[in-house]
């Protein structure tokens, strides 16, 4: 199938189930924190951006791979993709399997988050879970490196199964892109790096860009928009990726294949609608995404993707309220856009 007949998106990867509880503040070590309210819902990188999709273009076809236990919270999971309508004929269901589950939690007082995890039946996940021999999908949205032992190992002669799934999905005809997470930056560079000539777009943040490459991108909680420019031309001049973005509180940086790169500020987001940040790096990546594939200019796909992110702030789950493309970029225009300062 030709480029040109394919539409819509595969997610493939961490399908895993958010315990979220919501704090009045974060607790040092021995103190007590209360618990102001709590739910599970779904998350992950292929859930979260699935239905980040789904709700900022209902007629967008998404199917899904991944894997989950057959318990409650491979339960929710299930429920919850066939309630925003995504394709689940790719998830593996384990008999006896423990769902991979995040206790997620959010501080009240700053919006911070926490994450602690239990991979459970994401351990499983193997490139063989991977068929692309009948989706009509134009774009492989594939996540997370650093908590799947079966991906993160040599596979097949690849040097590990990320490598070996992106090679499939492109043999395939798929584009592809890769989402990562912030573990420990030795660690994700050995995995992620390997990957990078066999992605067509890659959405990161200011972390996982200086993870890459080697470079100091953050300080004390500070962007470092100079190393992160830096950092961003590195990878266009040593990978084949046709589209770069990097996000961080303040703003996004693009990079085109062309040479160009692209400035773009936030949204100035009123604090009292914060509720969480949970999700939010999804919804960046879902709305850069799906500009992208809808053929939006670079930066138009930029301030989508940051009204997509903005709307997400406003929930303590992931995709709660997420909302379509028009609706986030009118509540981006009405809350205004931060500014950011030069590299």
């Amino acid at each position: 199938m030709s480029a040109v007949q394919r539409r819509g998106f595969l997610t493939g990867g961490t399908w895993c189930a958010d315990h979220n509880k919501l704090l009045d503040r974060w607790p040092v070590e021995e103190t007590v924190t209360r618990i102001l309210s709590e739910t599970v819902e779904g998350g992950g990188s292929a859930c979260n951006f699935g239905i980040d999709i789904r709700r900022l273009d209902p007629t967008m076809p998404v199917a899904t791979i991944g894997c989950v236990g057959d318990d409650e919270d491979g339960r929710i999971l299930l429920r919850y993709a066939d309630d925003n309508g995504i394709d689940r004929r790719g998830m593996r269901v384990i008999e006896g399997g423990r769902t991979n589950y995040t206790d997620a939690f959010s501080a009240r007082s700053t919006g911070k988050r926490t994450h602690i995890f239990h991979q459970g039946t994401s351990a499983l996940l193997s490139p063989d879970h991977f068929d692309f021999s009948d989706t009509n999908a134009r774009i492989f949205h594939l996540g997370l490196p650093g908590i799947h032992d079966i991906m993160d190992s040599a596979w097949g002669g690849e040097v590990n199964g990320w490598v070996a799934t992106l090679k499939a999905a492109r043999a395939a005809g798929l584009e592809t892109n890769l989402e990562l997470l912030q573990i420990a930056p030795e660690r994700l560079r050995e995995l992620a790096e390997p990957c990078l000539d066999h992605l067509d777009t890659l959405v990161v943040n200011d972390y996982e860009i200086g993870a890459i490459t080697g470079l100091r991108t953050t300080e004390d909680g500070e962007t470092d928009l100079a190393a992160c420019e830096e950092a961003g031309a590195r990878i266009m001049a040593a990978s084949s990726i046709e589209v770069l973005a990097i996000h961080f509180p303040s703003g996004a940086l693009a990079f085109s294949r062309g040479g160009k790169t692209f400035r773009q500020p936030s949204v100035a987001v009123p604090q009292d609608e914060v509720k969480g940040a949970n999700g939010a790096g999804d919804a960046f990546a879902a709305g850069f995404m799906y500009g992208h594939h809808e053929g939006r200019p670079i930066e138009d796909g930029l301030r989508l993707a940051h009204a997509c992110a903005a709307s997400s702030l406003r929930s303590v789950g992931t995709t709660g309220s997420v909302e379509t493309a028009a609706n986030c970029l009118a509540l981006a225009e009405r809350w205004g856009w931060r500014t950011m300062a030069a590299a």
